[in-house]
């Protein structure tokens, strides 16, 4: 059995034309499986792989003559496409400045974001590396703002169950289990940020996603790697800045619906498959504000070693 993910438990097949290969070894190079390997100058499957095939593609994408094909983990060999070239990429001067641009945005226009755009940032999103293939990160798709409003005043209905978490006793109780880092966290933070959520939704207000125009929320499952909806959900805010969008990253949301059957619930009534150790929503729209500078910001450390 292959590596597991919620998609599949099957290793992918490696499928080769032997009249097409050259014997270049250029597969070999790049499989990291060490699932080939070269036989009387020709490639062939090896004895000994690592885990068996993932998917991954790296050896039907650099063959030369189009001799391998990989079938299986929700690759083909019809998902190839040509590179595109260099030149139509993006350099580094007008990467740096999309970056430099981009400002955490709150203030959206009462306008749509267009189907199309979104269906853009997600297939942008979607190339995202996200650990072993098949990616196993799911994505909800809030495409209006009565749904994303629906959803925050939902989790806020949530969270009033939740409030015992920020109380004095139960934060008195937990510091010994969870350290001194996470007692200031909640006390600092999560405890306004959870009174705040509430009480604005009792005044008809919504500081939960701002009633952005629309929301994506990046989630994995229990097996995928925990950095994949982030890695993720960062492509999708870049892609849409580059499409005119202003975005928000919002980390207030994920944690406290991922245990408890009343956080089972909330996730069954949205349709979010699974919980996971990870995820993100990011809120976006037609920025209703323009600011006129940027602020440069900075690692805690760069060392060099």
């Amino acid at each position: 059995m292959a590596i597991p993910t919620t998609r599949t438990c099957e290793e992918a097949q490696i499928l080769f034309n032997s009249d097409m290969c050259k014997g270049c070894g250029l597969c070999v190079s790049v499989c990291k499986d060490f699932s080939l390997e070269l036989i009387d100058g020709k490639v062939a499957k090896s004895g000994n792989p690592v885990f068996g095939c993932i998917g991954c593609g790296h050896c039907m994408a650099i063959c030369p003559q189009g001799a391998i094909k990989i079938e299986g983990r929700f690759t083909s060999g019809t998902d190839l496409f040509p590179l595109p070239h260099k030149d139509e990429a993006t350099a580094f001067g007008p990467y740096l400045k999309l970056l430099q641009r981009r400002r955490s945005m709150r203030e959206f226009k009462d306008k749509p974001v267009e189907r199309e755009i979104l269906m853009k940032i997600i297939e942008a999103a979607s190339q995202a590396p996200m650990g072993l293939p098949p990616s196993d990160v799911n994505v909800l798709v809030l495409d209006s703002a009565e749904k994303v409003r629906k959803f925050s005043f939902d989790y806020c209905d949530f969270l009033k169950g939740l409030r015992w978490m920020s109380s004095d006793w139960f934060l008195t109780l937990a510091r010994p289990f969870w350290g001194k880092e996470n007692d200031l966290l909640f006390r600092s933070f999560v405890k306004q940020m959870m009174s705040i959520f509430i009480e604005s939704k009792e005044k008809g207000e919504n500081l939960v996603t701002y009633d952005a125009p629309a929301a994506l929320y990046f989630y994995g499952s229990p097996y995928s790697d925990p950095a994949d909806p982030i890695v993720a959900a960062t492509y999708a805010m870049l892609a849409a800045e580059s499409l005119g969008l202003g975005t928000c990253m919002l980390g207030g949301v994920h944690p406290f619906i991922q245990s408890g059957r009343a956080a089972e619930k909330f996730r069954k009534s949205h349709g979010i498959r699974y919980k996971s150790k990870e995820g993100l929503i990011l809120i976006m729209g037609y920025p209703a504000v323009k600011y006129k500078m940027g602020i440069k910001r900075s690692f805690a450390n760069v060392d060099w070693v």
